[in-house]
């Protein structure tokens, strides 16, 4: 089951809100990086990441159970690191919390730091109990 949810705006102090931001931003900007790279190198996929952010962001905006009983949030950002590996997924993932954010008043931009941790840098399958990962 995938264990990931949203921290609600104003949940956290303030301190720990920076930390959470300063801890998530050498993934972003890596990702960053890394999307650079890989669309220089391969521009025809564009499209495909493109298409991957835009489902990452619909199907957490559902709001509907998913794979094993996790919620729909984290199944997105979890489909495209399959496809680009994990270093673009935390770019792409902080761009959908990013307008969740402001879009959809899912998280908030205080809690985006966390947030971007915990579903777009963090997100990894866990067994079912009684089975090991």
């Amino acid at each position: 089951m995938i264990v990931a949810m949203h921290v609600a705006e104003g949940f956290l102090p303030p301190l720990h809100a920076l930390l959470w931001t300063v801890a998530a931003a050498p993934f972003v900007v890596a990702g960053f990086r890394s999307l650079g790279r890989r669309i220089d190198a391969r521009p025809e996929d564009k499209l495909m990441v493109a298409s991957s952010g835009a489902f990452a962001f619909v199907l957490s905006a559902l709001k509907t159970p998913s794979v094993n009983g996790s919620c729909s949030h984290p199944t997105g950002v979890g489909l495209g690191t399959v496809l680009f590996g994990p270093s673009p997924m935390a770019a792409l993932g902080s761009i959908v919390l990013l307008f969740q954010a402001l879009l959809l008043a899912h998280g908030g931009l205080a809690t985006l730091g966390a947030n971007v941790m915990s579903m777009a840098v963090a997100v990894r399958p866990t067994a079912p109990t009684g089975e090991r990962s």
